[in-house]
């Protein structure tokens, strides 16, 4: 549920504190509520989270939206869009206080193209992403709605989260009424 990497962190600290002048690489913050990349706009840097949380998700206008993931440490933001050459296919908002490496977008063209160890990292961050998805996707179709809420309220306390009713619902796929069901179900069954 929420995603991390800290074999990329690693790497990207190294890289930053290589760096002669600090202009490829530069440190940004950004406060609860912030967008980070928007949907549909074009991506001035490539992010990867130092600290903090943020939550991935597509907005379908009407107050309808669809949680993708919650991303912490470690993960990389708009590189999709760098390689693709494309707009924000979504939008990353911080959920807590957060804190980024910013990597210019020529500099992260010139590690695709120059730095293999870069490159491994970038792919299995995309291993790891499909792996995740499907697993969810398939978790979502096989089960009620009520076994997939248990298991998002067991890995929220697990990694200590606190997450809205309406990223649940977001996140689920759901209505915050379904979500409210669910939950006076799961009560009721102990």
């Amino acid at each position: 549920m929420l995603r991390t990497n800290n074999a990329f962190l690693a790497y990207v600290e190294q890289l930053y504190a290589l760096q002669p002048r600090k202009e490829e690489i530069l440190i940004k913050e950004f406060s609860e509520g912030q967008l980070l990349l928007q949907q549909g706009q074009k991506a001035s840097k490539v992010y990867l989270i130092k600290e903090g949380i943020t939550k991935c998700f597509f907005d379908e206008g009407d107050d309808k939206g669809f949680i993708v993931e919650f991303l912490g440490k470690g993960e990389v933001l708009g590189d999709i869009e760098v390689i693709r050459n494309i707009t924000c296919l979504c939008n990353i908002q911080a959920l807590t206080a957060v804190q980024v490496y910013a990597l210019s977008i020529p500099y992260v063209r010139s590690l695709l193209e120059k730095d293999l160890s870069f490159n491994k990292l970038l792919l299995e961050a995309y291993a790891e992403r499909i792996i995740n998805t499907s697993t969810r996707a398939s978790f979502q179709q096989l089960h009620t709605v009520e076994d997939t809420l248990g298991k998002l309220l067991e890995i929220q306390k697990a990694q200590g989260l606190a997450i809205s009713k309406e990223d649940m619902a977001a996140y689920l796929g759901i209505t915050i009424r379904s979500l409210n069901r669910a939950l006076k179900k799961l009560k009721a069954e102990g």
